[in-house]
Order: C-alpha cells, then structure tokens, then sequence
C-alpha cells in the first residue's frame, strides 16, 4: 500500500489561503488519482476533491470556487489549494489514493491527516 505524507495545515483567518500537500510514493510511475477529505468531531468524514490518473478534477459544492486540487508528477505529490477559507472549513484534511486508471498499487489507507483551522 502507498504510505503518504500530509502537511500543509494551519490556522488563519477567514478569507486566507494555505496550501496541503500529500506526498505519495509510486504516485506517479502506477497512474494513481488523488482524494482529498475532511472530518469534524462528530461527523463522517467529507469528500471533497479528487483528481484522476491525467488531471481530470472534481470538488464538492462546498468547495468549489474557492479550493484547486493539483498533482506534481516530478515530486509524487498532490496538493490542495484552499482560498476564501471560511469558520466551516475548520476540519482534518486527510488525502488518499485512487486508483482512477492506474495500477492495483494505488491503495492507501488513511495518513495522520493535517488539521486546517479557520478563524472568523
């Protein structure tokens, strides 16, 4: 299973930006995709963006607008760039692999996750 890394997280205040990254070995060289999600206390855990083997994109309505999900295939890596942040973005931003159209190898469980808090 791909092991992953996730940093980027942060606390600002509502309107800022921060940037998440997810550091995947094999990422690239197996066509893996990329899922990012977020959890509060007490609720399930929220899709909220993906991007497939060759950059297709999706977001979440509550997201979309204001949150851009990129790949870097030279580094292995995902990012998630959050601006316009609101309060209710507050959350643990945890990513995941896909497999979209890559290999069986694009099997990740869940990283330690990165905590995101949003001031008002």
């Amino acid at each position: 299973q791909v092991q992953l890394v996730e940093s980027g997280g942060g606390s600002v205040q509502a309107g800022g930006s921060l940037r998440l990254s997810c550091t995947a070995p094999g990422f690239t060289s197996h066509r893996c995709g990329m899922n990012w999600y977020r959890q509060t206390a007490g609720k399930q855990r929220e899709w909220i963006s993906s991007i497939g083997t060759y950059g297709t994109t999706n977001y979440a309505d509550s997201v979309k607008g204001r949150f851009t999900i990129s790949r870097d295939n030279g580094k292995d890596t995902a990012y998630l760039q959050m601006n316009s942040l609101k309060p209710e973005d507050t959350a643990m931003y945890f990513c995941k692999v896909g497999q979209f159209a890559g290999t069986p190898y694009c099997v990740s469980n869940w990283g330690q996750g990165t905590q995101v808090t949003v001031s008002s």
